[in-house]
């Protein structure tokens, strides 16, 4: 059945979204990708590049970004 594995990704997704924190580094649905600057119950607002802000909210959070190419490179 597909209905089991589809609950366990809803709860991942569910949990990640609660332990979200200032100073991670997200993406959104839409494919922004943004730092966390402040996180509120419902809504989370991202700094962008050049200083640039927006408000999201939470469930539009789909993944943490990943590591910088540096930080990618130096675990090679």
């Amino acid at each position: 059945f597909m209905i089991r594995p589809q609950q366990q990704k809803q709860k991942k997704a569910k949990k990640f979204r609660e332990e979200l924190k200032k100073g991670q580094n997200v993406v959104t649905i839409g494919g922004v990708h943004g730092r966390i600057a402040e996180v509120k119950e419902k809504v989370v607002i991202l700094d962008l590049e050049k200083g640039a802000k927006i408000k999201v909210e939470k469930v539009a959070i789909s993944s943490e970004a990943a590591a910088s190419e540096q930080e990618i490179a130096a675990n090679k």
